[in-house]
């Protein structure tokens, strides 16, 4: 059970329920988050159309930037915890509990997915189901943004929360690219005190929905 899709995503849930008010506080707002990161999604969420879902939403700080962004947008996530506080605390945005691997939303309904930070604890055998399951929501022409933990190999370290894993850019964007997305740029940065940290900004290919 504990090496299933479904059993990373019930120790993923009970991992972030116990700390969650720990999560909340040292990284709940945005400013916990890094200029050049508020920068790039401000650039991501200028060019797209339509509604967007922030999937991995924690407490609700990136979609109420979002929703400052001008975008129509929902978040989800799977700890009811973060969902509360962030119902709470952005009432006038819409926040459910769920996973990635079955969104309910329809085909080629959204302009774009927001997965930031919230793909790093999937075992690299099981990454290629959400991202299948956003490029199927995801019009053709909108866009995906990923943030995750930057690396030379794909290889898991221990996160504070469950085990993590790292991935170096050029794989990840082959494993994007096999979902159905092109790979419009990458960014990757590295400083004192923090792990390598790396995201990709991808399109849905057009004619294509896997």
């Amino acid at each position: 059970m504990e090496n299933s899709s479904a059993g990373r995503r019930e120790i993923v849930r009970e991992s972030y329920s116990a700390r969650s008010q720990e999560y909340t506080d040292l990284f709940g707002s945005m400013e916990s988050t890094h200029p050049s990161d508020r920068a790039l999604v401000t650039s991501w969420a200028a060019s797209l159309t339509g509604p967007v879902l922030d999937a991995g939403c924690g407490p609700g700080q990136w979609t109420d930037f979002l929703a400052q962004c001008g975008l129509a947008v929902s978040g989800i996530d799977l700890v009811p915890q973060f969902v509360e506080r962030a119902r709470a605390q952005f009432p006038d945005l819409s926040f459910d509990i769920g996973g990635f691997e079955a969104l309910d939303a329809e085909a080629d309904s959204l302009g774009g997915v927001l997965s930031w930070y919230s793909l790093i604890h999937h075992n690299p055998q099981d990454i290629e189901a959400p991202l299948a399951e956003f490029a199927r929501v995801i019009r053709p022409g909108g866009g995906l943004l990923v943030g995750f933990f930057e690396g030379a190999a794909v290889e898991p370290f221990d996160h504070a929360a469950t085990t993590g894993y790292r991935w170096p850019v050029a794989e990840l964007s082959r494993v994007l690219a096999t979902a159905g997305f092109e790979v419009v740029e990458t960014h990757t940065r590295t400083g004192s005190g923090y792990r390598p940290h790396g995201a990709i900004s991808a399109r849905r290919r057009s004619g294509e929905n896997t």
